[in-house]
């Protein structure tokens, strides 16, 4: 394959939400990408949770700088679309999620998401006029950037504490009225919700992260759903294995989860670029 630019990045990425299903799965490191690349996979989308686990952080508490310094680093490293996982922007005011999608257009991204996750348990989400405005205002960034990135709109209700469908619905709509290519609602695994909402928001694709084996790509995509990821699961699946490995030794004295690895020679030959 060859180099793509950035604009023949992004309408790659525009043109797999155009029809049929997609899996973009999530990266959370250089080499975790280059192998998922290498799998054929035809995008990627980082995950904040599996980032700020490799830096030793709880899942958004990486700062603005890490976030851009890893979207450079993961775009330079495939030669595939990257999509961000921009958390809520690392802002509230919509003038300064602006701000910082500007800087984001610059990375060498083809997508990232906004979330309309406040991080208060109080109020969990959003007030839904800021919300909006917030998505509002990364569109209009994307658009003076002159990097058509593929702006996504979530709304966190249903991993919240708040989990209620037409709530969620009424979000994503607006979303979607607001700029956003695609929208995603995390947590939302019952058929008849996932129904509900692609058949509300069309014909604005849809995202449905799954991270635990509760579906299909056949199901998802007989349901209308565009793009599936897995958020932070493959990076939970691979701390499983360093876990039960580390784990034995350190409480039995014993190694025998070490003849689960795979063996250095692949892994070597799959970074011997």
């Amino acid at each position: 394959m060859e180099a793509m630019t950035i604009q023949e990045k992004c309408r790659a990425l525009h043109d797999l939400h155009a029809n049929g299903c997609f899996v973009i799965p999530n990266p959370w490191d250089l080499g975790s990408a280059v192998v998922l690349e290498q799998l054929g996979f035809r995008a990627l989308a980082t995950t904040s949770a599996g980032f700020a686990w490799s830096l030793g952080h709880a899942d958004n508490h990486v700062t603005l700088d890490e976030a851009l310094a890893h979207y450079r680093a993961v775009s330079a490293a495939v030669r595939v679309p990257v999509s961000a996982d921009f958390e809520g922007g690392f802002a509230v005011e919509p003038s300064e999620v602006a701000a910082n999608v500007a800087a984001a257009a610059a990375t060498g991204l083809a997508g990232l998401s906004i979330e309309d996750s406040s991080k208060n348990t109080v109020e969990p989400l959003f007030d839904f006029d800021l919300a909006v405005e917030r998505v509002r205002a990364a569109r209009e960034a994307i658009d003076r950037s002159g990097v058509p990135l593929v702006l996504t709109g979530r709304s966190e209700g249903f991993i919240v504490g708040r989990p209620d469908l037409d709530e969620t619905i009424k979000r994503l709509t607006a979303y979607a009225k607001a700029g956003a290519d695609c929208v995603f609602a995390p947590g939302i695994r019952e058929k008849a919700h996932i129904q509900a909402v692609v058949s509300a928001v069309a014909p604005t694709p849809v995202n449905v992260v799954v991270s635990g084996d509760f579906t299909t790509v056949e199901d998802l995509a007989a349901l209308g759903v565009r793009r599936i990821s897995v958020g932070g699961a493959l990076a939970r699946t691979a701390w499983a294995g360093f876990l039960r490995a580390a784990t034995e030794i350190a409480q039995k004295g014993t190694f025998t989860e070490l003849a689960r690895g795979v063996p250095g020679s692949d892994l070597n030959g799959r970074f011997d670029r």
